[in-house]
Order: C-alpha cells, then sequence, then structure tokens
C-alpha cells in the first residue's frame, strides 16, 4: 500500500474560458502590472533562515537596480487592489521590504513582505503560477467554509492573500498542552476541518499545509484550522488523501481527540459541519450552481485517478452514483451532494 503522498508532481492545468468568464463576472480577475514571470528576473538568491537558525527552504531573491523600482511599484499596487480596491493613496505609505521565492512544491511561489510606513506594520501577498486546480480550490474554500478567501487571477499569475495563524505543525508542538477544556475544543475543530477537507477533496492536508486560527475567548481560546495550499484539490485517486486524519503528520492532534472525545461527540460535529456546508451553499445558490456546471465540464484529472478515486468512493458510500462520473468534477459535486443532501430539503 502506498504511503499518503503524492504519487507524482502534479500536472499545470490552464484556466479556461468558462472558469475564466466566472472569475470576471465575481471581480476574481484583474488587469495587472505584473505577472509571475516578471518575478522570475532575479540575479541574485539568498537562502532565508529562521530566528532558530533552520532552513526555510524559501530563498530570498533581489533584482538589476534598474528593474527593482518598477517591480516594486507593481507590487505595491497589486497589495492595494488585493486590500483597498487599487485605492493609490495607500501606496506612498507602502514599502517592498523583501521578496521570497520557494522552489519547494508545485506553485512555486513569491512571497512579497510589505511594510506600512505609518505604523511599521508588516503583511504579505503571494504570486504564483495560475492553475485551474487551485482556482477551483480556493473557490471551494470561499463556498464551503466559514473562511473568505481573497484571490486574484490575471493571465498565468494567481495573487493570493496571506492566511494568518500558526502552522499546523508548529501548533502542535507548542499549543497541544493546554487544559482539558481547550483540548476538546481543539479536537473538535479538527473532526470538522476533516469533515470539510473530504467533502470538497481537498488532499495533502498534513500539518505543514495548514494553520490554526487561535481566538481568545471568555473562557479558553476558540480554535479554526485553514488550508493554506490548494494545489492538491481533487487531483488524486486515493479515498485516503483526502482526509487529514490519515497523514501521521497529524496524529498529536489524532490521539488529543481519542483520548478527549467521545464517538457520539465525532459524529455530532461532523453532522454539524454538513449541515454548515449546506446553509453556506443556499446563501449563494446561483453563483454556487454556476461553479459547480463549470468545475463538473473541466478537465482537471488525469483519467487514471478519476477512475481509481471514483471506484473508492463507491466502496465508501455503498453508492453507485459515481458510476456516472467522468470528470473530477462531477466526482467532487457528486460527493458534496451525497454528504449535505439531507440538509438540502
Amino acid at each position: 500500500m502506498k504511503g499518503n503522498v503524492p504519487s507524482q508532481k502534479k500536472q499545470v492545468y490552464p484556466i479556461r474560458e468558462p472558469l475564466l468568464e466566472y472569475l470576471i463576472k465575481y471581480n476574481r480577475a484583474s488587469d495587472l502590472p505584473l505577472q509571475y514571470s516578471d518575478l522570475l528576473r532575479y540575479n541574485t538568491a539568498i537562502p532565508l533562515i529562521d530566528q532558530e537558525g533552520n532552513d526555510t527552504l524559501w530563498e530570498t531573491v533581489y533584482y538589476p537596480e534598474y528593474e527593482q523600482k518598477e517591480i516594486f511599484q507593481a507590487l505595491k499596487y497589486i497589495y492595494s487592489l488585493l486590500k483597498v480596491d487599487g485605492n493609490v493613496e495607500l501606496l506612498d505609505h507602502l514599502t517592498i521590504a523583501r521578496i521570497d521565492y520557494c522552489n519547494f512544491g508545485n506553485s512555486k511561489p513569491f512571497r512579497i513582505r510589505i511594510i506600512n510606513r505609518i505604523n511599521d506594520n508588516y503583511d504579505h501577498f503571494y504570486v504564483k503560477r495560475a492553475d485551474a486546480s487551485r482556482v477551483y480550490g480556493l473557490e471551494l474554500e470561499d463556498l464551503l467554509s466559514p473562511n473568505t478567501m481573497i484571490y486574484m487571477v490575471s493571465g498565468s499569475t494567481l495573487i493570493e492573500e496571506h492566511i494568518a495563524g500558526v502552522p499546523g505543525d508548529d501548533f502542535m508542538k507548542k499549543h497541544l498542552n493546554e487544559s482539558v477544556f481547550n483540548k476538546t475544543r481543539i479536537a473538535k475543530e479538527f473532526v470538522k476541518f476533516n469533515e470539510r477537507c473530504f467533502a470538497r477533496l481537498l488532499g495533502d492536508m498534513r500539518s505543514y499545509n495548514y494553520v490554526v486560527d487561535i481566538t481568545p475567548d471568555i473562557e479558553g481560546n476558540q480554535y479554526r484550522m485553514r488550508a493554506i495550499d490548494f494545489d492538491q484539490q481533487s487531483y488524486e485517486g486515493r479515498k485516503s488523501f483526502y482526509l487529514p486524519q490519515y497523514f501521521k503528520e497529524n496524529n498529536p492532534i489524532i490521539f488529543l481527540g481519542i483520548n478527549n472525545m467521545a464517538p457520539e461527540s465525532v459524529l455530532q460535529y461532523q453532522l454539524e459541519e454538513r449541515s454548515l456546508m449546506a446553509v453556506r451553499m443556499k446563501t449563494q445558490p446561483n453563483r454556487t450552481a454556476l461553479f459547480f456546471q463549470i468545475m463538473m465540464a473541466d478537465d482537471i484529472a488525469p483519467s487514471e485517478k478519476i477512475q481509481q478515486l471514483r471506484e473508492d468512493l463507491i466502496y465508501h458510500h455503498k453508492n453507485d452514483i459515481f458510476d456516472k462520473c467522468y470528470t473530477m468534477g462531477q466526482i467532487v459535486v457528486s460527493n458534496i451532494n451525497i454528504l449535505t443532501q439531507k440538509y438540502h430539503r
């Protein structure tokens, strides 16, 4: 049996006309003064080391002086589009502090660190290669989860807002030794996160591909787990790849749940999250229906992976509706409908 890792490097899928029209209609597309390829013209790169002296797998990149000013100005404008709908008055107060590049993973992102000189506050955003799979993942997150996703597409370029939170692996090292009350809350949120990922078939949610947003509450903390990597949206063929509970990197939280929650509670939280997903779809029925229609007709996975996942889900759900699924989008929509159909009535 294969381990729960991607079987091969993921193919990049183009954004085709129907999806692009959807993105334009819902203000997800914009004309930008800079493309992903422009950032590849750096002439120097230095490994980025964290505060503990560890290699982060990112490199800080530098550009020729004659290009840097133009690139920085374009990046500041893109940031203003993300935050204040392109209000250029913000630009005078912004400084590009650093541009980092990660050659690890599918999207090979650039991370832009930007500082507001008025209050010395910093923020980040990302410039990536546009990939239809990732766009479908971002939009499903916006439609089905409690999280609002802010991103833009321009040609072959994808811009994403930074998602704040404690990386899952760091969270497990530093924040699991909490009160019994908080341990139960952490385990509950992982159950709900696991359910959302499986329903919309978001894969590879090992601990470094999601963050934990911690909010202080009247008694203890509230926790929310948020995916930050959408490259493996409905691409792999193995059902277990879409269940975070099967990644060994998540074992500390799994054991936390086993020790602090009864099976009846787990089922309750699963059903609760399915109900909430159904409610979210009902709030935007026309948009959701259009998006599902476009995704079902698109080509976003190899045929052998579609066949494998179809067979896995037939066995899992004991339902042959997947026999009629010939695209990965059809499988995703069928899986969502099966898990939420009770709450659509």
